[in-house]
């Protein structure tokens, strides 16, 4: 019986296990099938005809058991025919949203055998929603100084559909002021702005009513309307403005809720409330007012919902900022929404070099990395490359290695090490990356000389310094490492001599200290220059020099020096003649002195330290002109006496007195009793000077009366009885015989000669020749008369006027008849006649120097 039933039992086993392979290699074999239909179908229309487009015939459908595997069944299959038919309403909105492209995917179950069949509806868009706006009524205002050109957002419609189906077009009622302008968002999507046609008069028309329509692009097509109300209104000057018209930002799609998206930000010139800006929506669907939420205080965008990149890619947001005077700024908000990568790469080093030769060729090798990406297909596409500018590159070596290599000059003193970051990125949206940093040391070479701070040095060393001091350092530095960077400092060069440099500075090798080895003498040196140099102790050495100037300061250590008024040879004070009808103002003399020092320590100021009669002369504080204060009066007595302290501008000051004598006199012969009389003296050692000038008086007339009588009596005994003979009179004060002094400031040095005839009775003083101050004194026959005359136009009225005295009777200079006094007249009076009691020598009384 075995072997009767034996080829029928084999034959059914090898159907069954025919029918069990098939049931699992059916998947692998199904094709996919694509149907399209256009939405909001009737239940029960057919999509196709699902048994034939998967090779079913219609006897096997019971048996088969076809039917839909989805969670929400919007289609069925009939049992009879095998045809795909419309369950339930599609409505394309709902299900896709704003997907330019709509599909459902579900899966159909067969029975005997069990199979899947993988099916795909795409659901095509009709015309079935009509734009709608969300206000019927929208009221704008607008200021009246508002320019011709500008523009207005209005409220866009929104439109469910999508293509041509969605809104297209709007239009705006007639209207001589406002047109309409129509924008497109980064989305395709577009919205209307109102524009300024004509100026607008608040006086004239205080609103405007405007009819906005939206069309779609629909067959038939639909449309929507809504009223605007433009209120003209006095203004504001200034509108807030955003910072940017378009901000754009990209999010994940895993972003928490209420997490900050960006914040946007206008400004608004305007003080006060006018200044306070509110911040809103404008031109969104409810559906996004629900995603994010925008603070009308500070602008800052937060998230409101849950993100998601399958169910929209990005939004674009409107929004609008108000001011208290209700001035209007608009901004478009772009949100990107970033696909999810959820493996970043990974990055191993598998060997490096830890130090690395400052001199290293190009090309050399310092590490080998790998990278490896759990995600696979173009998320899995690695870049390596450097974070930061090195003077290193990665190369390629295969798909997933890749060398480190130099690729440029190493330099330690710039950088001695490098801490190279490696990134590794993927090429998926967003990418992702990972970092590996890699410690690189580079070691030193000798390449660089020492460079001074500095490119030169100016010091400043006050006079009389204590030697031995420090006046300054130098200071050089060198990259290099160990001996390539001690460095030390010499003197290589200077202005001075070779000599004397040693006896002036020093500097330290090892500090780079500079010792000033004498006191410096601002009147005898100011400045000198030296050329210093830095060595390093490299092999072979480097070197580099600077210059350093020296500048001596000046410190008051020179009291000022009087060169005007001076003293005759015998330490006496000379005197000055003032007409007796000089005039208040009348410049009388000039004190001149000068200073050794510069600066601040040589600013000369004058003073009347004494003054036998106060307030009849005025002394010029920086000038030293010594002027008539007021008129010569008839109780003031014709001799006077100044004694004028010069004080510098040191501190503390230095000064130098001088003693002005000044007699009033409109002659010199006039002048000349006032000078023989001695005032009285007002203390005993007055008198005692007095009598020991009284006898020194009358042992000079006594003197002066046998050299006359000799000389008398040779002329007598000579053959010319005519012979002249000379006597010298000094008018300057000198230091000694051959001593010609030193003016400086203005001061113009003149000399003359005054002779008398001796075989005449009568004494007759003559001015024979004016001789410049460069004549040798060993060819004047006369001792030179010297004074100071200034140059200023003031100090013209001191011009010296020669003076005749004859047979007693002096002769006057004429002023022609000019209402001024007389030019002062600075003279020495001449020798006295043989009957002079007195022997004067045209020097004042030595009373008046006490």
């Amino acid at each position: 019986m075995g072997n009767r039933l034996g080829p029928k039992r084999l034959a059914g086993r090898r159907r069954m296990l025919f029918l069990f392979l098939l049931s699992l290699f059916s998947p692998a074999l199904s094709e996919q099938i694509r149907y399209t239909i256009p939405e909001e179908l009737a239940s029960g229309s057919v999509v196709g005809n699902l048994a034939k487009d998967l090779g079913l015939g219609v006897r096997d459908l019971p048996t088969r058991n076809l039917r839909v595997s989805a969670e929400k069944k919007f289609f069925t299959v009939s049992t009879e025919n095998g045809d795909l038919l419309v369950s339930d309403r599609i409505d394309r909105e709902q299900i896709c949203g704003k997907k330019s492209i709509c599909v459902l995917e579900f899966e159909m179950v067969a029975e005997k055998p069990l199979n899947f069949f993988h099916i795909t509806v795409v659901i095509q868009d009709v015309n079935d929603n009509s734009p709608i706006f969300t206000r019927n009524i929208t009221e704008l205002e607008i200021s009246e100084l508002a320019l011709t050109g500008a523009t207005f957002a209005l409220e866009s419609a929104q439109d469910s559909d999508v293509g041509v189906n969605s809104l297209q077009q709007y239009y705006l009622s007639p209207d001589p002021h406002f047109s309409l302008i129509q924008k497109e968002n980064p989305d395709g999507s577009r919205y209307p702005e109102l524009v300024v046609r004509a100026p607008l008069d608040r006086e004239e028309q205080s609103c405007h009513l405007l009819v906005l329509t939206a069309v779609d692009g629909g067959e038939p097509a639909r449309s929507c309307t809504t009223q605007i109300r433009v209120v003209v209104a006095d203004a504001n000057d200034n509108p807030p403005v955003f910072t940017q018209d378009m901000y754009r930002v990209s999010v994940q799609e895993n972003l928490p809720l209420g997490s900050s998206v960006l914040r946007v930000m206008a400004t608004d010139l305007d003080e006060g409330i006018n200044a306070e800006i509110t911040y809103t929506f404008i031109n969104i669907g409810k559906a996004v007012r629900q995603l994010f939420k925008l603070d009308s205080k500070t602008g800052e965008l937060t998230t409101g919902g849950e993100l998601d990149f399958e169910e929209r890619e990005s939004y674009t947001l409107g929004v609008e900022a108000k001011d208290g005077g209700r001035h209007t700024a608009h901004c478009k908000i772009q949100i990107d929404i970033l696909d999810e990568n959820d493996n970043a790469p990974e990055i191993t080093v598998d060997s490096e070099s830890k130090h690395i030769q400052e001199d290293a060729e190009l090309g050399t090798v310092v590490a080998l990395i790998k990278t490896h990406d759990l995600d696979s297909g173009f998320n899995g596409e690695i870049l390596c490359q450097l974070k930061g500018n090195f003077p290193f590159k990665i190369v390629q070596d295969t798909k997933n290695t890749y060398k480190l290599v130099t690729d440029g000059t190493l330099d330690r003193e710039k950088t001695p090490e490098y801490n190279v970051t490696i990134t590794a990125t993927d090429k998926g949206k967003p990418p992702l990356s990972s970092n590996r940093s890699v410690t690189l040391k580079v070691t030193d070479v000798n390449d660089n000389p020492p460079a001074f701070h500095q490119a030169s040095y100016v010091v400043h060393v006050a006079e009389n310094n204590p030697p031995g001091a420090s006046i300054m350092q130098i200071s050089a530095s060198d990259p290099d490492l160990g001996p390539n960077g001690h460095v030390s400092y010499s003197i290589v060069a200077s202005d001075l001599e070779p000599r004397a440099l040693s006896s002036y500075v020093s500097v330290s090798a090892q500090s780079g200290v500079l010792f000033a080895q004498r006191a410096f003498d601002h009147e005898q040196l100011r400045a000198f220059e030296l050329t210093l140099q830095a060595r390093d102790h490299g092999s072979p050495a480097l070197s580099a020099n600077v210059s350093l100037r020296v500048l001596v300061g000046d410190r008051n250590d020179n009291a000022p020096r009087v060169l005007y008024p001076a003293l005759g040879p015998d330490g006496s004070a000379l005197f000055d003649t003032v007409p007796r009808a000089a005039q208040p103002g009348y410049l009388v003399t000039k004190v001149v002195a000068v200073d050794a020092d510069s600066g601040h320590n040589a600013w000369l100021s004058y003073h009347v330290l004494q003054a036998s009669e106060p307030g009849l002369f005025s002394l010029g504080l920086r000038t030293g002109e010594v002027r008539t204060a007021r008129a010569l009066g008839d109780r003031d007595a014709a001799r006077q006496r100044l004694l004028v302290a010069v004080r510098d501008g040191g501190q503390p000051p230095l000064s130098a007195t001088a003693t002005l004598l000044l007699v009033f006199a409109d002659s010199l012969q006039e002048a000349l009793p006032d000078l023989s009389d001695r005032p009285e003296p007002s203390d005993p050692q007055a008198e005692l000077q007095f009598y020991l000038v009284v006898a020194l008086a009358l042992i000079s007339v006594l003197f002066l009366l046998v050299v006359i009588l000799a000389v008398a009596l040779s002329l007598r005994r000579s053959s010319s009885p005519t012979a002249w003979r000379c006597f010298q009179t000094g008018l300057c004060s000198k230091a000694g015989p051959g001593v010609l002094p030193n003016y400086e400031e203005g001061t113009l040095p003149y000399s003359y000669n005054l002779c008398a005839a001796t075989h005449s009775s009568k004494t007759e003083f003559k001015f024979l020749n004016i001789k410049p101050e460069n004549t040798p004194p060993q060819d004047l026959l006369c001792n030179e008369a010297s004074w100071l005359e200034s140059t200023s136009d003031d100090n013209a009225q001191m011009t010296s006027n020669s003076v005749n005295l004859h047979q007693g009777s002096p002769e006057r200079a004429s002023n022609g008849g000019s209402a001024k006094a007389p030019a002062p007249r600075r003279v020495s009076p001449p020798l006295p006649a043989p009957e002079d009691p007195m022997g004067g020598r045209g020097r004042a009384d030595p009373l008046l120097h006490s």
